[in-house]
């Protein structure tokens, strides 16, 4: 039955689409775009059992001049009222006379009005018997939403239940809330989100303003990260393990036609090597700080280092590759706090507190420990006459 209901309702969108522009009445806006979907929804308009044209009745603070456009019946009683306009005449969310009629009507549990091609649905959430100045569902027969048409199967007069449809609106509402909650913090991630994202990824540090701003371009990386692997795996589809990524040159002086895993010579010492994994390392940095940081790398005979502003004195991190386990050191000295982040981070330390780093990417555990090295790098104070070197 649902699978017929979705076709007719397909088909209306398609006729909508095609005869829409010669409806430039209000009248043939009735006749060709309205009464068909009513008839669809099983209130048949040749039936004055459940549609009633021109509807009056003598309500209090209704004026007697005044008739809604249509009224649906159920079981001889009244549960829905519809307000028609011309195809092209654009919709406002409150129409004055729709609303009275409501108000005066307990029984009617749905308002709406339509040009025919935009049909907005109204109830009273706010305040029992007084229409709500939003629609809970909008439906656009252009541009048909195939998610609604489940919804709109709940208007059917054999399923109409003026108590469910308060619940179906009532869950709308509370849907289209949430999602626009949630995309606008997928979009722009905010202290709160960013503060319950790292909280729940096991982040043991103060998230005081400067940690969580810094932390913001990794969350909003990971959040573009999860939202495409859940467009190709499905929702239901459990996270996968992380992946090594393949390394991109990262390294100023690297040529941009560098393949990722190839080694890059230095020209003037053939001793110097730039790794795949080193400019991978670099590039790890890049992506915790944010883009607008002026990091570079540099690399020597015995270590790799990724410099703050270029100076070879203000390094954040250096890498070293050429022993039996790589290991990474850092700017500032491993206080008690730090060394904890290691160890929750499930890395381990080796000689002279270098942490071993078995892969580039998981210098991205201890984020931490790089925002200290480089506000240590930012700060001219350590780096005065005598303290440089």
């Amino acid at each position: 039955m649902m699978q017929a209901f979705s076709e007719r309702i397909r088909a209306h969108a398609e006729h909508v689409k095609k005869v829409g522009s010669h409806c430039s009445t209000e009248e043939t806006t009735k006749q060709a775009l309205i009464l068909p979907l009513l008839d669809i929804l099983g209130f048949s308009p040749f039936d004055p059992t459940r549609v009633k044209a021109e509807y009056s009745a003598d309500f209090p603070g209704v004026k007697a001049s005044e008739r809604v456009d249509y009224a649906l019946f159920c079981q001889g009683v009244p549960v829905m009222f519809i307000e028609a306009k011309a195809y092209a005449e654009k919709l406002h969310n409150h129409c004055p006379q729709l609303s009275r009629y409501f108000n005066a009507t307990p029984e009617v549990a749905i308002a709406a009005i339509t040009n025919g091609r935009e049909w907005r649905f109204f109830t009273d959430l706010g305040n029992k018997n007084v229409m709500d100045v939003a629609p809970f569902l909008t439906v656009d027969f252009e541009s048909l939403d195939a998610a609604l048409v489940s919804r709109l199967h709940r208007f059917r007069h054999d399923e109409f239940q003026p108590e469910a449809l308060r619940t179906l609106a009532e869950e709308t509402i509370y849907l289209n809330a949430f999602t626009a909650v949630i995309s606008q913090a997928l979009r722009e991630p905010d202290a709160d989100f960013i503060r319950y994202v790292a909280s729940k990824g096991g982040i043991q540090r103060q998230f005081n303003a400067r940690f969580l701003e810094g932390i913001a371009p990794i969350i909003k990386q990971a959040v573009g990260r999860a939202v495409s692997e859940m467009v190709v795996s499905g929702l239901s589809a459990k996270p996968a393990a992380p992946e090594p990524e393949r390394a991109v040159s990262a390294v100023a002086s690297a040529s941009p036609s560098v393949e990722a895993d190839t080694d890059v010579v230095d020209p003037t010492n053939h001793k110097i090597v730039t790794t795949a994994v080193e400019r991978k390392l670099f590039e790890v940095v890049r992506d915790i700080v944010g883009s607008e940081v002026d990091l570079s790398a540099k690399d020597t005979e015995s270590y790799f280092s990724v410099l703050y502003q270029g100076k070879v004195n203000r390094w954040l991190v250096r890498y070293q590759s050429d022993k039996k386990h790589p290991c990474v050191s850092f700017c500032v000295p491993i206080t008690e706090e730090r060394r904890r982040e290691v160890l929750r981070a499930g890395l381990t330390f080796g000689a002279s507190d270098a942490i071993l780093l078995a892969q580039p990417e998981h210098l991205s555990r201890i984020p931490g420990l790089i925002f200290d090295a480089l506000d240590y790098c930012q700060d001219d104070s350590n780096f005065k006459r005598g303290r440089e070197g």
